[in-house]
């Protein structure tokens, strides 16, 4: 695979959101180092192809999704919306629903940190251990708050058991913040912070901290009122403790082995709802539900720097040059390829692009710009096995659909 094609990959499909965390902290290998990524050269966007984007979302319901939502902008539209709300009832889905958004949450929590360094409260040279004094062990080395927003901070994440049986049987319960961290922190660092990348949740779950710490106020309320009232996203919420979406909203669905605890017939085999579930465990990292119009509508406030100063946008839009972690200890995991909130995507036809994916069982959603908005993309696809490798084929398809 072309390292260009390999970044959109990694960046469209929404499987890294946590994974195990290395056994010890072992030295880093000598990996080289990669070569900066130099400026975006404004690479043209072809026209908006319909036909092929309404060939990414055909057939639904499917074996690998029961609907699908997308939403194109920029220089040519187009929307598109499939499948069925309900497997039950068989009820059509509608482009004018809520979705669980997943890691695309991660964006709105950068946005709010990247605020608060231009308001002057914070710096990305600032540590965590200096801002939330006590959070981390006393023999960690110190990590930079500009670490934990491009995940190259070397925290660990929580030994919590693989696999879709645990996740149903403890669906509803509630972590707190503190809960979640002080269960990864029992681990040892996984790296020297600064020269690896792990995408892992624990890093924004810090970020959230520090968000509450800095302002007085919660997480939930700093990005209700610097991001979704000023920029009218109405249909946009963090739902804290509730496991249920309010309004309008399609079912999501996970994919089970016969016998699994309330499976159901599903086109030759059997599924599961997951639509009510604890988003506790994701926090600051995934626990987002929105619409793909109020996406659309915040990247590209975001982009045009009415969220973030323009002046102070640039981490969003920076890829650290190191290697991806590789647990091995070896070289093999390829350069980094998320920015603070984002990830940077470079398609075989030069065009680039950032956005981000998230992933809830049942839910897989994405959005993505160029920089220039000559072109945007949100997509929500109800996956049946969101978490999973397989899911990428469909969003893959939409996103290069979207942008080639």
């Amino acid at each position: 695979m072309k390292p260009a094609v390999a970044c959109l990959a990694l960046a469209t499909i929404a499987t890294l959101v946590t994974g195990p965390a290395a056994p010890a902290a072992a030295a880093p290998a000598a990996c080289p180092t990669p070569t900066a990524i130099p400026s975006d050269a404004p690479a043209p966007v072809p026209p908006v192809d319909p036909a092929a984007l309404a060939k990414t979302i055909g057939g639904l319901p499917a074996p690998d999704a029961t609907a699908a939502i997308v939403r194109v902008g920029g220089g040519g539209s187009w929307q598109g919306v499939t499948g069925v709300a309900d497997i039950a009832t068989r009820r059509p889905a509608s482009a004018r629903v809520r979705f669980r958004a997943g890691s695309v949450t991660k964006m709105f929590t950068t946005a709010v940190v990247l605020q608060l360094v231009a308001e002057g409260r914070l710096s990305l040279d600032d540590t965590v251990q200096g801002r939330l004094p006590g959070l981390l062990p006393a023999g960690y080395p110190e990590i930079r708050v500009g670490q934990l927003l491009n995940h190259t901070s070397g925290l660990p994440t929580p030994d919590h058991p693989d696999g879709l049986e645990w996740v149903y049987q403890t669906r509803f319960r509630t972590w707190t913040p503190r809960e979640f961290v002080a269960e990864a922190v029992r681990n040892p660092i996984e790296f020297r912070p600064g020269t690896r990348q792990h995408y892992l949740n624990i890093n924004t779950f810090v970020a959230g901290l520090l968000i509450e710490k800095i302002t007085g106020r919660s997480y939930e309320h700093e990005v209700t009122t610097r991001i979704l009232r000023p920029l009218g996203m109405r249909d946009t919420y963090l739902p804290g403790v509730s496991p249920r979406i309010r309004g309008p909203h399609h079912q999501g669905y996970q994919t089970v082995p016969a016998g699994f605890p309330d499976a159901v017939p599903y086109q030759g085999g059997h599924v599961v709802n997951m639509t009510e579930m604890s988003v506790t465990s994701t926090w600051a990292s995934g626990d987002l539900i929105s619409t793909a119009a109020d996406l659309e509508t915040f990247i590209r406030a975001l982009f045009r720097g009415k969220v973030v100063p323009k002046a102070r946008l640039a981490p969003m839009f920076t890829v650290p040059a190191v290697p991806m972690y590789d647990p091995s200890g070896g070289c093999g995991a390829g350069p980094a390829v998320y920015t603070s909130g984002m990830a940077r995507m470079e398609l075989p036809n030069g065009v680039v692009v950032y956005g981000k994916t998230g992933a809830r069982y049942g839910y897989a959603a994405g959005v993505g710009a160029t920089r220039d908005l000559s072109r945007t993309l949100v997509y929500s696809v109800n996956s049946t096995d969101a978490k999973a490798s397989g899911q990428n084929e469909r969003t893959l398809r939409i996103a290069l659909a979207a942008f080639s």
